[in-house]
């Protein structure tokens, strides 16, 4: 079955429903960066986004760099964003609340 990409209603309400992250300027996906106290914080983040992204079998492209993460969400295999992606914001936004 394939994945359909996001509509630009559709992206444009995921943008509404989670202003924090960044939309490529293609439109293809969307990032955020975080920073944190200190590596242990940040490593402690990743752990439960990669828990996050395992039970959701969609995983982010990242980077760690001491206290800080960049996120970037896309589906590859559909060539830009999916409903995949903003319901991974959306659970990662919730680790933050």
């Amino acid at each position: 079955m394939a994945i359909e990409k996001l509509t630009q209603e559709e992206i444009q309400a995921l943008r509404a429903a989670s202003p924090q992250w960044n939309l490529a300027a293609d439109g293809s996906a969307i990032s955020r960066d975080f920073k944190f106290r200190d590596f242990a914080e940040a490593w402690e983040f990743m752990g439960q986004i990669a828990r996050l992204a395992e039970e959701q079998n969609h995983h982010p492209e990242w980077s760690n760099v001491y206290n800080r993460v960049h996120i970037t969400l896309t589906t590859h295999e559909a060539g830009g964003l999916t409903a995949r992606d903003a319901n991974l914001a959306k659970a990662i936004d919730l680790l933050l609340s």
